[in-house]
């Protein structure tokens, strides 16, 4: 039978490792670190919260995010939008609150999906909790996007919602109902 000492000193070398491991694993960069973009309108913020996924010279649009199929639109947790002003996306009223963001990239157009559904991860998806889906303006751009971007910028009335990626951007405009 081994001593208590001997039992002591294992325990606290065992401790010792994990603890070794485990700040080596929070000092990790994460694969998609997350990002925001804000916005003030009218007195009022308009945020979203989102993780940031790279090329890693992978295909993007048509490859890892699939044509015809809804995408989380960003990594890890689904991307958040969270409003204090009821917002218009064409006639759509989006009353202040929170919602998660998906798009619907399709080789003909996009869709921006807000759904009522909140604090899920990216990939679970309910469709039933849809509030609005709103066309997209699609563009491509000159030079390659590395990392997944999303932005908003105010305009008069409101404001734009950007994303950017590989060589695709899609946006959407709205404003904020009075």
């Amino acid at each position: 039978m081994r001593s208590l000492k001997a039992q002591s000193l294992i325990v606290v070398f065992a401790l010792a490792l994990l603890s070794a491991v485990s700040v080596h694993a929070q000092q990790k960069p994460m694969a998609s670190p997350p990002g925001s973009t804000e916005i003030t309108v009218d007195g009022k913020k308009i945020t979203i919260s989102y993780h940031r996924p790279s090329m890693k010279g992978r295909k993007v649009f048509g490859g890892l995010v699939p044509y015809g199929k809804v995408w989380r639109t960003g990594a890890n947790n689904a991307t958040l939008l969270k409003t204090e002003a009821d917002l218009m996306f064409g006639k759509v009223v989006i009353p202040a609150g929170s919602y998660t963001l998906w798009t619907l990239p399709t080789e003909q157009g996009w869709k921006l999906i807000i759904n009522k559904q909140t604090g899920q991860w990216g990939t679970q998806y309910n469709e039933g909790q849809d509030l609005a889906r709103v066309d997209m303006k699609v563009a491509k751009l000159n030079a390659t996007v590395e990392q997944f971007t999303m932005s908003l910028a105010a305009t008069k009335n409101g404001g734009i919602l950007k994303l950017e990626w590989e060589t695709t951007t899609a946006s959407a405009t709205f404003k904020v109902k009075k």
